[in-house]
């Protein structure tokens, strides 16, 4: 611009170059400029949590079983039992039911048996679970009626939901009273086609006629589909009110009556999971009118419960909120618990209502770093409310590094610790031709040997230490320790195949010249075909494509590579890699279990040939689909048994077996912390306790304190950059300031 212009303004411009500054200033001096949440937000009863990856992808409670899905479903639903929050070890409780019912053992004649009689004596297991009274559904528009007493929402077209994308788009609501009728409905409904649910192989096995039940609703449902294409979507209600079986039933409001065939005292914990989450009739109806399932409105995104929370926003791979359910029955905060639970202050709300927190906010983090300094700074109140190898991190981190250990101190984060059933796998599928059971007594041999050299070769000491800075304790077997069953030392208490006994008598890991010779009787040489010589290359399905991943996946791709194998990595994102272990597509894989009832029959179960998951189109927990008459047999003898001597012997016996043929490489037992900011309260790290975040309190005040105090606005810069400004502007100042007095000098002449 003309020089004449410019400097006719800067006064103006200098004026404005000030006030601006000025109020910039004050501004970051009252407020928090780079919180990521809502101004103020800090200060509310508000839960602040991440979650990486993509959505869930299950929320229906039929068919959700992994672990990023229950922050949500056990906060939204409520199944018969569940654990007290603080007693270890673990103590069932009544959830939705008034109490745990003792079983009731009958005999072939109908005739009732006691307690202690032997399984191979019981022909029917009952149990009578007796509901609360006055237990209500969070508002939802499914219960929704008018004046007259009609349903508001039952009879929609698909226009009448095209702009429906969120359940809060419905103007109205209504609820109604939980009954032992709404549990009978969700179990049935374990058995539809339409619904893929991993718990209907093993319950079909055991509540009777469950079985037969299914084949009968397959048949409903297709006659229901006559004439329909096979992508259609808006498909009729099919409503298990109209169907029943002998297995399950209401004998009045208050009574769910369950009979399993035979004796299966692990049948108990089942009833705390969340595939006995009572479903409302009115719910299916609602969700299957047409245009719903195309927008995302379906159990799996919206669920309908009586539990402490409702799920009120759902921005598929953003953010996900759950608020406080209204008509929340009650619980009140445990008052005893176990050894050391007072001394660290987890008895102070001692009778208290719960839930404490109103409102939990999930947002989506896509890496590691910028998660970890959001939490550092105080805007995430947990890095992984579901996780318990989060805190080991921080624990491993404060022992590597000083700065690290001071400024986690400094921040009073909070790292309590545990030892949990859980365990990660490396995994064999037992359907592939190459490193699965083969096709003939040869062909198993040769595979068997491969497998046991490659789990050799596979060194988890290192891992641990790399990976997990030494948190964890390499498997021996599939039951890992704190469970009844799990055996340190013995015939089953270390893995033969990987390693033999030192001299002090503890496992010693077998050579690589070992594995080597395993790997040419196998049939591949220095890792190449005996017959072809082309190079031997085998595919590792990993679930996950964040960029962070590649130094573990370049340590697998070593371990293979010390016996002169390919390794071709195939990362996919998590829901993808379900998808896989469905149809059964993987060659190798890694394997994650926490579990879900503090039984070794849990994780042993995941090797029961009846539970494959590609031989049971994705309802069974066997991912590698593995199959063994003999671990079978043994199975069915120890899951009707009560802790004691005989079970042991079995469970003995079954661990060898796999040992020996090598379907896992066992990997590792990690030790499991949470992490917590110093304003939360009643954090205890579980793994079997899924609705833990009721019993989470937070002190907001100090929650919105801390985040001022470690967020100071860098404000330094702006009187700086005004005066750099200023001395900008100095040269056109002058310019004006001789102008005007040349202008004067005129003016003055000329009078």
């Amino acid at each position: 611009m003309p020089v004449q212009q410019f400097a006719s303004s800067a006064p103006r411009i200098a004026t404005a170059v000030l006030s601006i500054a000025a109020t910039l200033l004050l501004g970051a001096c009252d407020s928090v400029q780079n919180n990521p949440h809502p101004a103020g937000s800090e200060a509310s009863n508000t839960l602040f949590l991440p979650f990486t990856g993509r959505s869930p992808k299950y929320l229906d409670p039929a068919s959700s079983y992994s672990n990023d899905e229950t922050p949500y479903t056990y906060q939204v639903y409520e199944p018969p039992y569940g654990y007290h929050y603080l007693k270890r070890p673990y103590e069932l409780t009544g959830r939705a039911a008034s109490e745990v019912a003792p079983p009731q053992y009958l005999d072939k004649a109908g005739k009732p048996l006691p307690q202690t009689a032997p399984g191979e004596l019981v022909a029917q297991t009952v149990y009578e679970i007796r509901i609360r009274p006055g237990i209500r559904f969070a508002p939802h528009p499914a219960f929704a009626k008018d004046a007259e007493g009609r349903f508001v929402y039952h009879d929609l077209k698909a226009s009448d939901v095209a702009d429906k994308h969120q359940i809060t788009d419905f103007a109205h609501t209504g609820t109604r009273e939980l009954t032992a009728d709404d549990y009978v409905y969700a179990i049935r409904r374990l058995a539809t086609p339409r619904v893929v649910s991993p718990s209907f192989s093993t319950m079909a096995d055991y509540i009777v006629g469950l079985k037969e039940y299914g084949a009968a609703v397959a048949a409903k449902d297709k006659a229901l589909r006559k004439g329909m294409a096979p992508t259609d979507r808006n498909l009729p209600f099919l409503d298990f009110r109209e169907l029943g079986f002998e297995g399950v039933s209401a004998p009045d409001k208050y009574t769910l009556r369950i009979r399993l065939m035979g004796k299966y005292p692990q049948f108990k914990y089942w009833l705390a999971m969340v595939f006995f989450a009572p479903v409302p009739w009115e719910a299916e109806k609602f969700y299957a009118q047409p245009g719903m399932k195309a927008n995302n409105l379906s159990l799996n995104y919206w669920p309908v419960g009586t539990g402490p929370y409702m799920l009120t926003e759902f921005r598929e791979n953003r953010r996900h909120v759950l608020q406080r359910n209204p008509n929340f029955h009650g619980e009140a905060y445990p008052c005893e618990g176990a050894a050391g639970d007072k001394e660290k202050g987890l008895l102070q709300d001692c009778g208290k209502p719960i839930p404490f927190v109103d409102k939990v906010v999930f947002d989506i983090e896509k890496e590691a770093v910028p998660l970890q300094s959001k939490f550092i700074q105080g805007f995430y109140d947990s890095p992984a409310i579901e996780r318990l190898d989060i805190g080991t991190g921080f624990i491993v981190a404060m022992g590597d590094d000083k700065k690290k250990e001071a400024l986690y101190k400094e921040k009073g984060i909070r790292l309590p610790t545990t030892v949990e059933a859980n365990t990660w796998y490396f995994a064999f599928n037992w359907l592939d031709p190459v490193v699965g059971k083969g096709a003939t007594p040869a062909q198993e041999e040769r595979n068997r040997k491969l497998r046991q050299a490659l789990s050799i070769a596979i060194e988890w000491e290192e891992h641990i230490a790399i990976f997990e800075r030494g948190q964890g304790l390499a498997g021996q077997g599939p039951v890992p320790p704190s469970l009844f069953g799990y055996r340190e030392d013995g015939p089953a208490g270390f893995n033969p195949v990987v390693y033999r006994k030192g001299p002090d008598g503890k496992p010693v890991r077998r050579s690589l010249d070992e594995a080597k010779q395993l790997l040419a009787e196998a049939g591949y040489p220095e890792g190449r075909d005996a017959k072809t010589g082309k190079p031997l290359v085998l595919s590792f399905d990993y679930m996950n494509t964040s960029s962070g991943s590649k130094p573990l996946l370049d340590w697998y791709a070593r371990q293979f590579s010390k016996l002169g194998v390919q390794m071709e990595v195939r990362a996919t994102d998590f829901n993808r890699f379900q998808d896989k272990l469905k149809n059964g597509s993987v060659q190798m894989f890694l394997g994650g279990w926490l579990a879900d009832y503090p039984d070794a029959e849990n994780f042993l179960f995941m090797l029961y040939g009846p539970n494959s998951k590609a031989k049971t189109d994705g309802n069974g927990e066997n991912n590698a689909n593995y199959q063994s008459p003999q671990f079978d047999q043994l199975f069915d003898r120890m899951k009707v048994l009560d802790d004691g001597p005989q079970k042991q012997q079995l469970i003995d016996e079954m661990v060898q077996i796999v040992q020996k043929d090598a379907v896992w490489s066992f990997g590792y037992w990690p030790t499991s912390a949470a992490a917590y900011h110093q304003w939360i309260y009643n954090g205890k790290p579980t793994q079997i306790v899924r609705n833990h975040i009721s019993y989470l309190r937070l002190d907001a005040d100090l929650r919105a304190t801390k985040i001022r105090e470690w967020n100071h606005p860098v404000w330094w810069p702006l009187p700086l950059l005004g005066a750099a400004l200023l001395l900008a502007l100095w040269p056109a100042w002058r310019i004006w300031r001789r102008r005007e007095r040349e202008t004067a000098a005129r003016t003055w002449a000329v009078e």
